[in-house]
């Protein structure tokens, strides 16, 4: 279990509240956001690089083929986002988020879960995405039917992760990865309500990843929290009989790749529709019943 520190929410509201401004004009370059900036360090690489499944294979083995394709083509795109022009940067951050605030599906949801952003693994920025969420109703003047956000809390290094209800930035906390994630306990001392005990459904998933391609594949970061999550609500929304929620990933351009480029295997989760700077990409029936177009 990682170690965690009280994080201070003071800057984080106030640089929200700036923040939530740039929805109006997506395009300007001085975008800030609701969660510091921090330096990459060599835990958080060594943790968030770890590989999915056992690497010990023989070079001809067709799934280790794949790792290493998925090996190659993290490295690839981990430069290209290291290398991604800080005010470039902040231009798509922008757009992608207001393009997110705008969109009907995610207006008419009132359950989401979506990643709490790092600076450190160079994600696409939600803190604008975060604080709208928090600060306004489902509908207007309907305080009552305020959105849910459930966010993720990693839970050891096997891949187990969490996603807990916040209603504050107040309740995020640093990690020993430095980035942030939801106590277990609010202020008050209760416990945060998993989104796998709650009893409503989830309506929207917001996901992070390394790269996408345009037929919904999915490459992450090598840890599979995302993916075995996943797959886990899949099989609560089956045991329920509940809708599937809609799975949107965020995506800088230099994220989108050609078709054939991320190899995938039975663990791997698509996504329904990828959200980038050029507007959203539609992909799966769901996404376009949803007139995601």
């Amino acid at each position: 279990m990682f170690s965690h520190s009280r994080a201070s929410a003071s800057g984080l509201i106030n640089g929200a509240k700036e923040a939530v401004a740039l929805i109006t004009q997506p395009r300007t370059l001085a975008s800030r956001t609701l969660f510091p900036s921090r330096l990459a360090n060599e835990r958080l690489a060594s943790h968030s690089h770890r590989p999915y499944a056992t690497m010990n294979r023989d070079d001809n083995d067709p799934i280790e083929a794949i790792f290493r394709q998925k090996r190659l083509l993290r490295s690839r795109i981990r430069k290209e986002l290291k290398n991604m022009d800080p005010v470039r940067r902040s231009e798509e951050d922008a757009a992608i988020q207001s393009i997110v605030l705008n969109a009907p599906w995610f207006q008419s949801s009132k359950s989401i879960c979506a990643y709490i952003s790092s600076p450190a693994l160079r994600e696409v920025d939600t803190s604008i995405i975060v604080s709208e969420i928090l600060s306004k109703p489902a509908n207007e003047g309907d305080v009552q039917n305020r959105k849910k956000l459930y966010v993720p809390r990693v839970e050891d290094r096997n891949s187990n992760m969490r996603m807990l209800r916040i209603s504050s930035v107040d309740d995020l906390i640093v990690n020993s990865m430095d980035i942030l994630e939801p106590a277990l306990l609010d202020s008050d001392g209760k416990q945060h309500e998993d989104v796998l005990e709650a009893s409503d459904p989830v309506d929207l998933f917001i996901l992070p990843g390394l790269a996408f391609d345009r037929c919904g594949r999915r490459l992450g970061r090598g840890g599979g929290y995302y993916d075995l999550f996943l797959k886990k609500y899949q099989e609560l929304t089956k045991q329920r009989q509940w809708k599937e929620p809609l799975r949107v990933a965020l995506s800088y351009s230099v994220q989108i790749v050609e078709e054939g480029a991320i190899a995938v295997t039975s663990n791997d989760v698509s996504v329904d529709a990828l959200a980038s700077p050029a507007g959203v990409i539609p992909i799966s029936p769901a996404a376009q019943e949803r007139s995601m177009g």
